[in-house]
């Protein structure tokens, strides 16, 4: 049997089975990751890596203990060397000796037939079209968080994934990892150990400020016309500095509106995920109001624009009041000092109320977990019948999917609705005053300026289409 016939083969009775009976992993045969160990080189799905900067070090190598990377992308020609040399030596190390090529337009990896799961990590304003696109080649899809750099774009993504059926995993690995500690907490509230949800406190971080950062000479081994996509086209900026320096590229395009939504976008992809995902286990929609309670800019702003361009201008320290349903609210906050933790989050319920970052899990609700521990199938329930495994469990999750041909934990759906309320916050913050959302038309009320601030004018021929 030929290797493509192979996989196709693998895909549909892996398909046919879980329509018979639970999934196979729940039947005590290898996981995938151990089956795709043993077979040979053909067998492993291909796989296209477009953006190989910094946080690929990791996405990468994840990948490719599940799949074989035979090309990368980057505009940055010394990261897609570095991600050509780093995918021919982890090839060669597990005994296989492929040939990794190299290509500066993401286009190009597309355009392979051979190729079936592509990997985003390239800057926030970039995620849209290439995923978008991808998906329409026919890719399955890994892409790094936040997915959107506007509402208007997490639509058109959930418009094309429901389209083309495509596998679409994105990279909020909390989800999955880190322990198990966020899926024990949603489990808690599955369980009802906290009652029904009353206030949840976000804690994610503040922002860097930078300074006047000046005009500086292009690196010559960067396009970065390419690298600006559908941002306005302006000098590049870098100042020497501590760490990364300050640049309007590459790590520092967080702390630029132009590029992204700074840490309320950068973390909150990870931690208002998890309120909403909490939310959710309660039957609780999205937002209904986002109200601005304090915002420190690194530069004076009128009318929601900042009146200089020559530094970060995403905001430093921030508080946003957002309202659900039920009169629920949820405190989006840069710190949450006055409650004991700088990073987080907080459920308060008519039962309890407990704390869950990175490094732990406490509050009495989890203390009573000693006597009353969850339930054997607790943690598969939030985790869609499925169970995660080991330390790279958000990659097996998203390659169990492409075999399965289902949803990942991470699906784009639930994404965009934690995406918008980071978008509608740093909406608020910008005009500086209280909008109103409608879930079921996707609009803001009765606020014509806001509203236009739902999607942004992409520079000609960098257009972000469904």
């Amino acid at each position: 049997m030929s290797s493509s016939n192979r996989r196709e083969f693998l895909k549909s009775s892996t398909v046919a089975a879980a329509g018979l009976s639970l999934p196979y992993f729940f039947t005590g045969a290898k996981s995938i990751a151990d089956e795709q160990k043993a077979e040979s080189a053909n067998d492993r799905p291909l796989i296209g890596c477009i953006g190989t900067g910094s946080r690929w070090d990791a996405v990468g190598p994840n990948a490719m203990k599940l799949g074989d990377v035979v090309a990368v992308c980057d505009v940055d020609a010394d990261h897609a060397a570095k991600g050509r040399q780093r995918s021919e030596a982890e090839n060669k190390k597990q005994g296989r000796e492929r040939k990794v090529d190299v290509y500066e337009d993401y286009r190009k990896i597309l355009d392979r037939n051979d190729i079936e799961i592509v990997t985003i990590v390239t800057p926030d304003h970039w995620h849209s079209k290439i995923a978008i696109e991808a998906m329409k080649a026919g890719k399955d899809v890994y892409c790094e968080k936040p997915l959107t750099l506007t509402i208007d774009e997490g639509k058109k993504i959930c418009k094309v994934a429901k389209e083309t059926g495509r596998v679409f995993q994105v990279g909020t690995q909390q989800r999955s990892e880190m322990g198990q500690l966020f899926l024990k907490a949603i489990a808690l509230i599955n369980e009802g150990r906290i009652g029904d949800i009353q206030k949840i406190h976000v804690a994610i971080g503040g922002a860097p400020t930078s300074g006047p950062i000046p005009i500086a000479e292009v690196p010559k081994q960067l396009n970065w016309e390419m690298w600006l996509g559908q941002a306005p086209l302006v000098d590049y900026r870098f100042k020497q500095g501590p760490g990364w320096g300050n640049s309007r590229c590459h790590y520092e395009f967080r702390w630029w509106y132009e590029y992204s939504g700074g840490k309320m976008t950068d973390w909150g992809a990870h931690h208002v995920d998890i309120a909403q995902w909490g939310l959710d286990q309660q039957g609780v929609g999205g937002p209904v109001s986002l109200e601005p309670i304090m915002a420190k800019f690194p530069t004076p702003y009128q009318d929601g624009m900042p009146t200089q361009d020559d530094r970060y201008n995403t905001p430093t320290e921030f508080h946003v009041k957002a309202m659900f349903p039920r009169d629920i609210e949820v405190a989006i906050r840069n710190e949450c000092n006055d409650l004991g933790f700088d990073n987080g989050v907080m459920f308060e319920g008519t039962k309890g109320r407990f704390l869950v970052n990175r490094g732990k899990l406490v509050g009495a609700p989890v203390d009573e977990m000693k006597s009353n521990p969850l339930p054997e199938d607790a943690i598969q329930k939030v985790y869609k019948g499925m169970t995660p495994s080991g330390g790279n469990a958000h990659m097996v999750n998203f390659f169990e999917c492409v075999k399965l041909r289902k949803d990942p934990i991470s699906d784009v759906y639930s994404h965009h609705r934690a995406m918008t309320t980071c978008h509608l916050a740093n909406i608020a913050l910008r005009l500086d005053r209280t909008i109103k959302w409608d879930e079921k038309t996707e609009q803001i009320v009765g606020d014509e300026q806001a509203n236009g601030w739902l999607s942004r004018q992409a520079r000609k021929g960098y257009e972000v289409t469904a």
